[in-house]
């Protein structure tokens, strides 16, 4: 589903439904109605009290060209996440009434800036139709979910805004069906010719096989995917829409596509999540699908470890000594802490081949991050704070939370192994989510870098606050932000 932009007067426009906007202060207006729809957007207005998620719906008895109108509550408060909501609720409210098509009414005297809520207002609408049911025998009505039009001021900006919220929303939603997978349909090298169907124009795909890795050293990627049958591999994506020689930006995304913990074998209780360890690399590919529709002019590249944890003959092992990429040694306390071993020999090849600007990972990599901040917020760990400080700006605008922890030298400390350079575990249960950054930490030399650990947020869980926009499973996390920051004057 992609939108279409009108330029005529709302009431003119021949629409099923259309969608208007109401705060507790600012009731929904339209220019040259009569009298008794006026009244009505009045009493829709009452009825609503301008509340985040209550829609009110009236007909029109055909005094102008939309059958319907429908008001929607933005709150009292327009965050950068109101529009998005409302949107969402009124996708979903027209979904459910079986309607073809709804245009939206984009207010053009927002509290927020205009452009920024039209965005807000086409991925709220399009995130919220979204459905993962290929594997559904009987399909939703979800599956042929009603178009979506933006009725508004006629300006390029605004075309311009729409197309940009478009191109995210189907890279938000790649991200989500990508993730959603099952085990069996993604295996690592089953992702890598997903990446490479992606591939084309400015972007370049690679990938690296199993007998390149153990030549070339990737002694943690060799590690944990030993165990399976289905073989490891290294994903690197490069998009080149800069100038040949200015210095990418790297973004590492981890992809175990199932992790049962190795020979430190996780309870079976929830185990089927584990299909959602691959959420990281699954957002390195939709922000790189993005900024290669936006033609983006930057350098970026993505790499994806891929793996599959399993427990078997081949196995690594609890007290087994390995060799990263990077030169380190490493010595293994637990089979389960296996991200972090991954995600260091991508860091250290990205480092010493790309020389790049900056490097962002993701990862869903401690339970220990879920313990600190909850299903809502993602932790952050950066080495350089004029980094972390544009990209918690980027999370505060696209409504992707997230929070900075702290990683001082002492931290290092608790990852010193007595037979090896370093260990992957901490001590204890102490400080899970820094003491993993720390570890990835060892991998990178002197580039500045930002760690998100998405634990808690890369999939919707018990203790997660519903959002309308995102259905169950998967959530995308991270591209919104990414593409923020990317697109923003702190990027350049």
């Amino acid at each position: 589903m992609h939108t279409k932009i009108v330029h005529s007067s709302p009431a003119t426009h021949d629409t099923p439904a259309l969608c208007l906007f109401a705060t507790p202060s600012k009731p929904p207006l339209l220019d040259s109605i009569p009298a008794q729809i006026a009244s009505a957007l009045q009493d829709s207005a009452l009825e609503v009290r301008g509340e985040l998620g209550k829609i009110a719906v009236f007909h029109t008895l055909g005094m102008i060209k939309p059958d319907r109108i429908l008001v929607a509550g933005t709150g009292a408060d327009i965050t950068p996440d109101a529009f998005r909501i409302a949107s969402a609720h009124i996708a979903r409210k027209i979904r459910d009434m079986g309607l073809s098509e709804f245009a939206i009414r984009i207010p053009p005297d927002t509290v927020c800036d205009v452009l920024a809520s039209t965005g807000q207002i086409v991925e709220g609408a399009r995130l919220a139709l979204s459905e993962f049911n290929q594997y559904k025998t009987a399909k939703s009505n979800a599956s042929r979910p009603p178009r979506l039009v933006i009725s508004s001021d006629s300006t390029a900006a605004m075309t311009a805004a729409v197309r940009r919220a478009d191109i995210i929303s189907d890279a938000v939603i790649s991200t989500r069906n990508t993730a959603n997978l099952p085990p069996n349909d993604c295996t690592p090298l089953m992702l890598a010719d997903m990446a490479r169907k992606m591939a084309g124009g400015r972007t370049k795909c690679t990938v690296v096989s199993k007998s390149a890795l153990a030549k070339g050293g990737f002694g943690g990627i060799m590690a944990v995917g030993k165990g399976s049958r289905n073989d490891p591999c290294l994903v690197i994506l490069e998009y080149r829409g800069g100038p040949a020689r200015q210095k990418p930006a790297v973004l590492v995304g981890k992809a175990v596509t199932f992790d049962t913990g190795g020979i430190s074998l996780k309870p079976g209780d929830r185990m089927d999540e584990m299909k959602f360890d691959k959420c990281g690399g699954c957002t390195v590919l939709g922000i790189l699908q993005a900024a290669a529709a936006l033609k983006l002019k930057q350098n970026i590249v993505g790499l994806i470890p891929s793996v599959e944890n399993m427990p078997g003959g081949e196995s690594y092992r609890p007290g087994d000594i390995i060799r990263l990429y990077g030169g380190k040694t490493v010595e293994i306390l637990n089979t389960d802490a296996e991200g972090r071993l991954i995600l260091a020999d991508a860091l250290s090849y990205a480092e010493q081949h790309y020389s790049p600007r900056l490097i962002i990972d993701f990862a869903t990599l401690t339970g220990a991050c879920i313990v600190a901040l909850g299903n809502d917020v993602a932790g952050m760990i950066s080495n350089s704070t004029p980094l972390a400080e544009s990209l918690y700006r980027s999370s505060v605008r696209t409504a992707e939370p997230v929070w900075r922890l702290p990683l001082e030298d002492n931290y290092a400390r608790m990852i010193k192994s007595d037979v090896a350079d370093i260990k992957n575990m901490g001590i204890a249960r102490s400080a899970g989510t820094i003491v993993a950054a720390a570890f990835l930490q060892e991998a990178i030399k002197d580039t500045p870098w930002a760690h998100f650990d998405i634990a808690g947020v890369a999939w919707t869980q018990q203790a997660t606050t519903p959002k309308p926009y995102n259905p169950k499973g998967a959530t995308g996390f991270g591209v919104r932000l990414v593409m923020d920051y990317l697109t923003s004057a702190d990027s350049s």
